[in-house]
């Protein structure tokens, strides 16, 4: 994105520059010369505001903590595509947020203050080491391998569902212990969204990547060499922390090489990931367990997979982080030019690593437990990824016990979770973005209501209910394994539908503080993700699949009005909410 060389004569303290002659070797990066002349804003001008920069001087309390960002990124790596009508209106209040500053660092007149620097080195238009403008292919390479990575990561979480008979065989482990490997791995993806991502916005994307998955491939092969219970239980704990990088990261790298107007198809392909993973974690190892390979062999395929993986980051995946490439320019700038005042905004940036860290781990649970509307949809979110996880004890109940299906054949019943969510990304980018996309030009040029995010979940929540009822009372032994087997493409469909609603309204209502919104709840939801595995055994045990398919569908059943009550009351909300100040 250009660099502020000619600012809007319509913003206070603004200037007019002419572009400085371009250096040697530095011919896409404009280095800013002092003002030559400054105007005025007149009346007329103010009018032309962007929404973000009046509620900015409006609201300067509600806008303490710009996160916008960090949003952007994060909902890459939820892949939720993020309300573009509002983040090109805040660019255009103060440029390529990704050049200037990491999340929650510094209010939005003090990126103008800097901006106006005339040695701050930011973006020529059309500057090739801008990851924007890199070529197509490329960038679509490291989409899709972004994608892999999710992959990689999930496949791992699930996977030694299938091993779990072998496990309890070769240690003498009870059936809970058993679970809680699966667990204990979902706990450790609480660490991402309040380690790495903050991390990655100091250090860049690549350092961040290659240290973390190279620790997560080692923890792999741990596993696989593990002499004990114990030894295995922490070895896939540290394997999930570090392998919640990618995950946090991964999607990130979309934001940095992808504009908010062509994001849309990179986005729903990496949506597809998160879902691929654990429908295949549980058909591979199933189908090991039934050739009667040894559990181990399992972690050394994982291992072999994180290896390849880790090899094709070390030598094919480039720095993608925007501020973290400007300090390499400024660097080329200061030793070639010879002046020292040149700088990027990374490099004036608090380098307190730990102080940075520290608010961020305070922030994201400030917002939650201050906002009624986050702690509704934290609770509805978290329920239905828990039960997914759910699902990977549910299943051997019902289709192996039931069906007298082996293994692998039992795994594939998890197919249909990923062909539901890819039907729902379809369902997404044919009738409901498009949809939005209307909104957008009704409310043009104020911004859609958040409100609006809800219909998906309107149609979402009641199928994600249904399809539960419909799985337990068709999970008898003496109907068709195909009954039950339809309504999981049903839970799959549902699910996408509610996370692709919430995780928009979440981004669109708390747009300034959204990282922080999105990462408290994230380690929510990873706990409770964590969580119900440990008692689904126990429950579809006690309760038989009919009557424990029909708690979980009448738990569903009542969060349903969560998305209603917010359509009807949300706006009322925000205007007494702190981090959700109204825009519309």
């Amino acid at each position: 994105m250009s660099g502020p060389s000619a600012s809007n004569p319509g913003t206070p303290g603004h200037t007019l520059r002419p572009p400085s002659p371009a250096l040697s070797g530095e011919s896409s990066t404009r280095t800013l010369t002092p003002a030559e002349h400054t105007f005025e804003e007149t009346e007329g001008e103010k009018q032309h505001k962007s929404h973000l920069e009046l509620d900015t001087e409006t609201h300067p309390r509600d806008f303490a903590d710009v996160d916008l960002e960090a949003a952007r990124a994060t909902s890459a790596h939820l892949a939720i595509p993020i309300g573009r009508h509002i983040l090109e209106d805040a660019e255009r209040s103060v440029g390529d947020l990704s050049e200037v500053f990491s999340p929650g660092e510094e209010a939005v007149g003090e990126i103008e203050r800097e901006k106006a620097d005339p040695f701050l080195v930011v973006w020529e238009e059309g500057d090739k080491g801008n990851p924007k403008n890199w070529g197509r292919g490329y960038r679509w390479y490291i989409t899709i391998f972004g994608g892999l990575l999710t992959l990689n990561a999930t496949f791992a979480s699930s996977a030694p569902s299938g091993v779990i008979p072998s496990l309890i065989e070769d240690f003498g482990m009870s059936q809970e212990l058993a679970t809680l490997l699966i667990a204990i791995f979902v706990v450790g993806y609480c660490i991402g969204p309040l380690l790495w991502g903050p991390l990655s916005e100091s250090f860049g994307r690549r350092p961040i990547f290659i240290i973390a998955f190279g620790i997560y491939t080692i923890f792999q092969i741990a596993c696989a060499v593990a002499p004990n219970t114990g030894a295995l239980i922490v070895f896939r704990f540290f394997g999930g922390a570090f392998a919640s990088a990618p995950l946090t990261n991964a999607g990130a790298l979309l934001a940095d090489i992808w504009n908010p107007d062509t994001r849309g198809k990179s986005m729903a392909f990496f949506t597809l990931a998160p879902f691929a993973g654990p429908a295949l974690g549980p058909i591979v190892s199933g189908y090991m367990s039934v050739a009667g390979v040894n559990w181990r062999w399992l972690f050394w395929v994982l291992s072999i997979f994180a290896g390849v993986c880790w090899f094709l980051i070390l030598f094919t995946l480039p720095e993608t982080y925007g501020p973290v490439l400007l300090t390499s320019k400024a660097k080329a700038i200061r030793l070639s030019t010879g002046d020292s005042r040149y700088y990027s905004a990374l490099e004036r940036a608090d380098t307190n690593l730990r102080a940075r860290v520290s608010a961020i781990l305070a922030r994201p649970f400030k917002v939650l437990f201050l906002e009624p509307m986050l702690i509704f949809i934290t609770i509805y979110m978290s329920f239905v990824y828990g039960c997914i996880y759910l699902l990977f004890e549910a299943f051997p109940i019902v289709f192996t016990i039931g069906h007298g299906m082996n293994e692998g054949e039992s795994g594939l019943m998890f197919l249909p979770l990923f062909l539901g969510g890819a039907v729902g990304v379809l369902c997404y980018l044919l009738y409901f973005n498009p949809r939005y996309e209307a909104f957008m030009r009704k409310y043009a040029p104020n911004p859609v209501p958040p409100e609006h995010r809800m219909e998906m979940a309107f149609l979402g929540g009641p199928l994600f209910a249904i399809a539960f009822f419909w799985f337990g009372w068709t999970s008898y032994p003496s109907i068709s394994f195909w009954a039950p087997l339809m309504s999981i493409l049903l839970i799959g469909f549902g699910v996408v539908l509610i996370f692709l609603s919430l995780f928009n309204y979440i981004i669109d209502a708390y747009l300034m503080v959204a990282a922080s919104a999105l990462a408290s709840s994230t380690v929510v939801r990873s706990a409770f993700g964590a969580g119900f595995p440990l008692f689904a055994t126990q429950m579809f045990d006690k309760l038989n699949p009919r009557w424990a398919s029909t708690l979980l569908g009448c738990i569903a059943l009542l969060l349903i009005p969560i998305p209603f009550v917010l359509s009807a009351y949300g706006r009322t909300l925000r205007q007494r909410s702190k981090y959700a100040p109204t825009r519309d």
